[in-house]
């Protein structure tokens, strides 16, 4: 007769975790939140970082490519009151200058390009301009006074026909370097449009 083997049952093991135990295995709730909070002021900090930044740049941009602009004197021919490499800093809102004012401006010489120049206003809109005998600028009939100028201002050949009467937007620049810089009296007057801004500041190459 054959014996009946008992089904032993298998020892089940107490699942149950002891509450001290998952309470450290749990992440702190509170820990975790500032740690959110964190993270968020973080970003709001750099989201308004990017926004003065970015402030920043816009009035930066307005004061130099709108307001003030800043350039070099590329030659010779303001010498001696600016010379070559020396940095000018003019104002670009200031298109109408006054007689003697310095003004940075650009004029067209070959076709289609522009080149930049340096000069000083000797005639404004609606004076007539002539150069006498002695070389000398006679503006509304009269020669002008110009005690820092130690050239003779000669005409430049046919290229503008004396006596000029200037428009109701033209100006007659001159370079105080007068025997062989490029003015009005080789290229006309200059227009208001042509006039970047007028000179408000000269730091000289030496002091760079």
């Amino acid at each position: 007769m054959a014996t009946k083997q008992k089904k032993i049952k298998p020892v089940l093991k107490d699942k149950t975790v002891d509450p001290k135990i998952a309470k450290e295995a749990e992440p702190d709730r509170d820990e975790l939140m500032k740690e959110l909070d964190q993270d968020e002021k973080g970003l709001k900090s750099y989201h308004w970082f990017l926004i003065y930044l970015g402030v920043f740049l816009f009035l930066i941009w307005i004061l130099f490519f709108k307001i003030i602009g800043i350039t070099h004197m590329p030659n010779e021919d303001m010498s001696p009151r600016v010379d070559a490499g020396d940095l000018l800093i003019f104002y670009r809102l200031d298109r109408s200058p006054a007689f003697q004012e310095l003004v940075v401006f650009e004029k067209e010489v070959d076709e289609g390009k522009k080149q930049m120049f340096v000069g000083r206003v000797i005639a404004v809109p609606g004076d007539s301009v002539d150069i006498n005998m002695g070389n000398r600028p006679v503006v509304n009939g009269r020669s002008i006074s110009e005690p820092m100028i130690f050239y003779d201002t000669p005409k430049r050949g046919e290229r503008v026909n004396y006596p000029l009467v200037l428009g109701v937007d033209e100006y007659f620049i001159l370079v105080d370097g007068r025997k062989d810089g490029m003015d009005s009296r080789y290229f006309g007057p200059v227009k208001k449009d042509e006039i970047l801004g007028t000179v408000i500041t000269v730091i000289r190459r030496s002091k760079l």
